[in-house]
């Protein structure tokens, strides 16, 4: 990684529909244009990003998506309406702020949901695109939520069976993503609180695979935790609006462009087999399986990322 930087310049962008989009750049004002897209969805941007890209080489430029972050309106209040929070108008918004910038083509960095983000931007407007480099790769399908959900409870059973035991008893053979939403959506503070505390303990359990509990989404503020279950409940219950397979098929409008696939060989999170499906439709693509690693940025396969970075920059 790269030391910390901090960004030279900020703002807030209108987006419509009552939006507006927190944006920074970093690093070179005249080097390569790259956008970095967090995951989640409703994680939001951190410094840390910055330091995968080479600061003397690359304009970085960060956002927090529609929603969560520094971007309002905060969907950790419950009475923010989501229907104009979709891929689509992440989609716009990434147009919106490239106009805005002046950046004729980016390379696009993705994490988690950031990847599926990238991914669905890249198809649409391929011609934006300069390179990828996606790391834990994700498609949302229905298959990967089902997965998410309900399949991985095998790997992690006494967690999996608070998480399905939060749901009311009707809805626990049914979808959970659903019930959970709908439990987000309660006119009971309390009920809405305590289904974001047992979505994000849910979600710390799975991505962990080391001997001690991490609690990142537990630990956070209240409000943080509301933001990230609505949204990654919204997000996932619609299959980020999106087909089974239609992101796969989709890379034949991006199979020219180059990119760089990073996933942990032992990630339960989101199996490697969707970053290998994908690199099999994709020429220009190099996929990277990494031993030893789960559903993770750091380590190894920041480091694949950070030489993936490198590589394009001097292209």
């Amino acid at each position: 990684m790269y030391p910390p930087i901090e960004a030279y310049d900020s703002g807030m962008l209108d987006v419509g529909d009552g939006n507006r989009v927190y944006w920074e750049t970093s690093g070179n004002p005249d080097g390569v244009p790259a956008v970095a897209l967090h995951g989640g969805p409703g994680s939001g941007c951190v410094p840390g990003m910055r330091q995968l890209f080479d600061p003397q080489k690359y304009r970085v430029v960060l956002f927090d998506q529609r929603g969560c972050g520094r971007s309002r309106p905060y969907a950790g209040d419950p009475s923010v309406d989501l229907h104009t929070n979709t891929t689509d108008h992440l989609i716009a918004d990434l147009e919106l702020l490239r106009a805005h910038l002046r950046i004729d083509r980016w390379v696009v960095v993705g994490w988690s949901w950031g990847t599926t983000l990238a991914l669905a931007y890249a198809e649409r407007h391929p011609d934006r695109v300069a390179a990828l480099v996606l790391t834990a790769v994700t498609t949302t399908t229905p298959r990967e939520v089902q997965w998410i959900t309900r399949d991985v409870g095998r790997l992690f059973p006494a967690e999996w069976a608070r998480f399905r035991a939060g749901a009311p008893e009707a809805d626990r053979d049914g979808s959970l993503v659903d019930a959970y939403a709908r439990l987000l959506a309660d006119d009971d503070p309390a009920v809405r609180e305590k289904a974001a505390l047992d979505w994000c303990e849910w979600e710390d359990s799975h991505v962990n695979l080391g001997p001690e509990p991490r609690h990142r989404l537990v630990a956070a503020t209240p409000e943080f935790r509301m933001c990230f279950a609505r949204l990654v409940t919204h997000y996932w219950r619609h299959a980020a609006w999106r087909g089974e397979g239609e992101l796969l098929s989709g890379v034949a409008e991006i199979a020219h462009i180059p990119a760089v696939l990073i996933h942990g060989r032992l990630d339960v999170s989101g199996p490697p087999d969707i970053a290998w499906q994908l690199a099999q439709r994709w020429p220009a693509a190099q996929l990277h399986i990494v031993p030893g690693m789960g559903h993770e940025s750091g380590g190894a396969m920041g480091a694949l990322g950070v030489e993936a970075l490198d590589t394009f920059a001097a292209l």
